[in-house]
């Protein structure tokens, strides 16, 4: 029982949070500031572009934006199926599964040259869309950290809820929210600087982000391991 509760805090944990978000900004960034400016994160402005480009009958353009979505609808199934799979595994836990599979693929794109920007966006999106359906929650309350829209709502929300209540935890829920989007613009910001002085590998920046969140999940795993053993 002990040790189930120290799991979920382990991918919960407010550091792995932050690194996360931090990942996904530049990952979006990248994609729209080096890849043709196409959203790996923000599918609703992916199809609102796909939409325009049918009516106009902008064929070819209308396609360079179903590949990310489609992409995207892609990674969400496939990180349930790492999970179905490898939930009850005891040597390693399922979302540090998802965060090797997003390492290895983003290594891949800074390989690829601009003459792939299809394949490269596809594959960012792929590995956003795993992110954001194995990573839901921040000390137990939903975020997203590779979008920031369902996290504004969610800052706003605590926000009134304690200027009704007076409630400190309301207040924490909040500044954590408005953190979040915080983070993920800095990490945009850091993409996009970024870009112009390292051309397509500006992802592999991403890669070393998500080591550290590896790397942060594997220790407390095993910390809380030994704990659980204690009890």
């Amino acid at each position: 029982m002990f040790l189930n509760k120290m799991e979920g805090q382990m991918s919960e944990a407010v550091s792995t949070g932050i690194i996360l978000t931090l990942s996904g900004g530049l990952q979006d960034a990248y994609t729209y500031f080096y890849r043709g400016k196409v959203f790996a994160n923000a599918q609703t402005g992916n199809i609102i572009i796909f939409a325009h480009n049918i009516m106009n009958g902008s064929w070819q353009t209308a396609f360079r934006y179903l590949m990310p979505i489609l992409a995207f609808v892609a990674g969400i199934y496939v990180s349930e199926v790492i999970r179905g799979k490898y939930r009850d595994s005891k040597r390693i836990h399922w979302r540090q599964i998802v965060v090797v599979a997003e390492i290895l693929l983003l290594l891949l794109v800074g390989f690829l040259p601009n003459t792939m920007d299809l394949a490269a966006n596809a594959m960012v999106s792929f590995v956003c869309a795993m992110q954001v359906e194995a990573f839901r929650k921040m000390k137990g309350s939903a975020f997203a950290s590779t979008m920031c829209i369902g996290n504004l709502r969610s800052a706003t929300e605590m926000l009134y809820r304690y200027r009704q209540t007076r409630d400190r935890e309301n207040l924490e829920k909040c500044l954590r929210y408005y953190g979040v989007i915080l983070f993920f613009a800095v990490g945009a910001g850091a993409g996009s600087f970024l870009v112009p002085l390292f051309a397509e590998k500006t992802i592999w920046f991403s890669c070393i982000l998500l080591v550290f969140a590896f790397g942060i999940m594997f220790v407390k795993e095993n910390h809380e391991t030994v704990e659980a053993d204690r009890r």
